[in-house]
């Protein structure tokens, strides 16, 4: 039987009398794993059948329990939003339908629209973004965190993968054709290895504790949308490992990104706020710890974009890279090390 490939899904998807819910218009944007396609008053994910390291979508067996997994994790911080997972099919005639008769040959999330100008990396760009609906933000990730229990690891093994991290970064953000400002990686990354090396106390506490979780793991502005009642949307679905955090690591990611769109208040209420709900004081020299680990990551994952087909923007993505790197200034470096990298 013949199975459509994905560029006639998505042309399919992108007509609106395909739509339950007779949508006026469609919609349609892609990211690195997915097709988003935005209906009047609802948005329809359908994964990619992409093969990384990190990830397998290649089987349509594979796509739908992403699916579904991604429905179950997001209800915890946004249950209203996230409606269930359809099915594409296909019938003896050769005619694709959502939810319709045939076989599925494969599976979307499902989802409730949210408002564009409520995300808040918008709310920040318009200066619209108020105290008070930052502070339901702070309580809503606080009884997240509060509520989540705590993943088994060894402190050993937690401090061996962040310094597995660390230098897997700098291979990848190192590499001559990204051009990246090598003496500025160099002293980040051993920053971060002496900080692992010298003060392990810090991240051995936060295993005793219980802090190390299933977070997050995607905690940036444009996730948090400022209803009445905030919802946070694109809990990272598809790789466990990848959402296995400190609490402290998620909101120090979050101040990262809310630092890079010129509102560092916005991560410092919330996470004043946690402070306050959790009775978690986390140290500074760690939170800064956990900020340059992500800022990193980030790096590392733009430069990785480049790798993507039919992503030609070279400027752009190492561009990003550099941002990140560039807002770690020395100031940001964990105080007792700053002179490891003098």
């Amino acid at each position: 039987m013949y199975l459509p490939g994905i560029e006639e899904k998505v042309a399919f998807l992108s007509r609106p009398d395909v739509y339950p819910d007779q949508t006026r218009s469609v919609e349609t944007k892609e990211t690195r794993l997915s097709w988003v396609f935005l209906t009047d008053t609802q948005a329809w994910k359908l994964k990619k059948p992409v093969r990384y390291d990190y990830l397998d979508f290649s089987a349509p067996a594979a796509r739908r329990r992403n699916c579904e997994e991604e429905v179950r994790l997001n209800r915890s911080l946004a249950p209203d939003v996230y409606l269930g997972v359809a099915s594409l099919t296909l019938d003896a005639q050769g005619e694709m339908g959502l939810a319709g008769k045939g076989e599925p040959i494969d599976w979307l999330v499902r989802m409730r629209r949210l408002p564009a100008d409520r995300m808040l990396d918008r709310a920040i760009a318009d200066r619209t973004v108020n105290a008070a609906e930052t502070l339901k933000v702070g309580a809503l990730l606080s009884r997240f965190y509060k509520q989540a229990p705590p993943v088994e690891m060894t402190p050993a093994e937690y401090r061996r993968r962040l310094s597995a991290d660390a230098l897997a970064n700098q291979r990848e953000l190192a590499k001559p054709e990204y051009g990246l400002p090598a003496d500025l990686l160099e002293s980040i990354i051993r920053t971060q290895l002496s900080y692992l090396k010298q003060e392990p106390g810090s991240f051995d506490d936060r295993i005793r504790e219980g802090r190390i979780i299933e977070a997050h793991g995607d905690l940036r502005p444009e996730h948090i949308c400022l209803e009445n009642e905030p919802v946070i949307i694109d809990r990272l679905e598809f790789n466990r490992d990848f959402r296995v955090l400190d609490a402290a690591s998620d909101l120090a990611f979050l101040a990262l990104e809310c630092e890079r769109l010129g509102a560092p208040w916005v991560s410092d209420l919330i996470l004043d706020t946690y402070r306050d709900e959790t009775g978690d004081h986390p140290p500074e020299r760690l939170l800064a710890f956990y900020k340059n680990y992500h800022a990193c990551l980030r790096a590392k994952i733009a430069v990785c974009r480049l790798k993507d087909h039919g992503v030609p923007d070279w400027q752009k993505w190492t561009g990003r890279a550099r941002q990140y790197l560039q807002l770690l200034t020395r100031q940001d470096l964990p105080q007792s090390h700053r002179s490891a990298e003098a």
